[in-house]
């Protein structure tokens, strides 16, 4: 894994970035080598990347995970609106998938509509609601036409029509 210290260190002794130690560090020869002839893009790049390089180590441990097969981008990476990958995990996703169908639904969710949202199996889904119903996030509910439901009070339309 890379090192947000290493990299400022290496920043700081390539004469702040301009030979673009960093860089190489960070496995981007191309860029390193434009770093080292151009004096960090005449200094602009030098201070870009004296900003930047978190997110730049954080990106390469994600790539370097990615190319080891230590991460699967499916299930434990996802960008976000700042256009930075961050690593989450799979109970983070399917919370959210729960949350964002039970919204599209009124506050009203099946198993099948989250799986398909999530991208898990049916029984995971059903495992994620019924963990839900027992921290008492959600209810089991009944539709008219009989079928099982779950409802999110908070978010639940209290215009649709259900059997206590």
């Amino acid at each position: 894994m890379y090192n947000v210290v290493i990299a400022y260190l290496l920043w700081l002794v390539s004469g702040f970035g301009a030979l673009g130690f960093h860089r190489f560090y960070l496995g981007k020869i191309p860029t390193g080598l434009v770093w080292m002839f151009s004096g960090g893009l005449f200094g602009i790049g030098s201070i870009y990347d004296f900003f930047t390089l978190p997110g730049q180590v954080r990106q390469a441990n994600i790539e370097r995970a990615l190319l080891n097969g230590t991460l699967r981008p499916s299930n434990e990476w996802r960008n976000v609106n700042d256009g930075q990958a961050r690593i989450v995990t799979q109970k983070e996703n399917t919370e959210q998938a729960m949350l964002k169908v039970a919204k599209a639904n009124a506050g009203i969710i099946t198993a099948s509509e989250l799986a398909l949202e999530a991208k898990i199996s049916i029984e995971e889904a059903k495992k994620a609601l019924d963990a839900m119903v027992s921290k008492g996030h959600a209810e089991l509910r009944v539709r008219q036409s009989g079928s099982l439901v779950y409802a999110i009070p908070d978010i639940m339309d209290s215009n649709e029509p259900l059997v206590d």
